[in-house]
């Protein structure tokens, strides 16, 4: 298949090389870097949107927030005017279910079929070809394609309709920043009562009431080195989507707005570049200030 992938930040830069050696790839991106780095291993590099989707059979993106997907998908300088008719849009960007249904509803006036497919992992996974891809669409879509998923994941969960991957995706960032954020203050306090941060960090992530994602977490914290997996200014983006998400089905979120707020303050002190369990040094120096 003839493959374009849009967007090569963190996440999108590793999928698309592991989709290289598997189809005819093109990529796109708005900084030139990591398109420079993918061409030099045999993808071609487009120098438009236009021109990256003119062939595609499927077209990936991978983008930070629905404005830019918008931005790079819609209207006359859009990818999606110059897609072959009856190709296929796989959205990959976290964005809320509602913008992903508008997506898909744009897609088909355009006569372009669409799957929203965001993932679950961050950039080891993505690195590994071990996402997980959890996919709203029609079955037959996602069918095609699934040998592309497989090359960049480990697992498909097709959750519904058009918009069901992008609600899932909700559910599981709202149960990982707030579990970040328990565990921060928790270890915290744990310091505060006289256990040392290396005791902390080895045995509170492997107890059965902590999340497995916390073990990984637990080494940027014990070295203060906070090098973005998964950046938090991202997950600050997602916990408003979250919020826009509930508030569009009247369903208050009372935890989740607690910790918008704080990853909202790590943001504005600085961290917005930093991996989003670098709220565990906004924590801490919040609380010696």
């Amino acid at each position: 298949m003839n493959v374009t992938f849009i967007g090569l930040g963190i996440m999108g830069q590793n999928m698309a090389r592991n989709l290289l050696p598997h189809c005819t790839l093109t990529v796109f991106n708005r900084s030139p870097q990591p398109v420079e780095a993918l061409a030099a291993d045999g993808a071609t590099a487009a120098t438009s949107l236009t021109d990256a989707v003119a062939d595609a059979d499927v077209v990936f993106t991978m983008l930070a927030k629905p404005e830019v997907v918008a931005a790079q998908a819609f209207g006359e300088e859009g990818f999606l005017q110059a897609m072959p008719n009856d190709s296929l849009w796989v959205d990959c960007s976290t964005v809320n279910p509602s913008f992903s249904r508008e997506a898909a509803q744009v897609a088909k006036a355009s006569g372009i079929r669409f799957l929203d497919a965001p993932v679950a992992g961050t950039r080891k996974p993505a690195e590994d070809g071990t996402l997980t891809f959890l996919v709203g669409g029609a079955e037959a879509d996602l069918n095609q394609a699934r040998p592309l998923l497989e090359q960049m994941g480990s697992k498909i969960v097709h959750t519904g309709n058009h918009g069901q991957g992008s609600a899932f995706k909700m559910l599981i960032n709202a149960q990982l920043a707030q579990s970040m954020a328990v565990f921060a203050e928790t270890t915290l306090l744990g310091e505060k009562l006289g256990f040392s941060r290396e005791m902390l960090m080895d045995t509170l992530p492997n107890l059965p009431v902590s999340a497995p994602f916390l073990t990984g977490k637990a080494e940027l914290i014990r070295h203060g080195q906070f090098e973005p997996q998964f950046p938090l200014e991202l997950m600050l983006k997602d916990l408003h989507l979250l919020e826009k998400t509930a508030y569009e089905h009247r369903q208050p979120l009372f935890m989740s707005s607690v910790a918008k707020a704080l990853y909202a303050s790590a943001d504005a002190a600085g961290h917005g570049r930093d991996d989003f369990s670098a709220l565990h040094a906004f924590l801490e120096s919040h609380n010696q200030s």
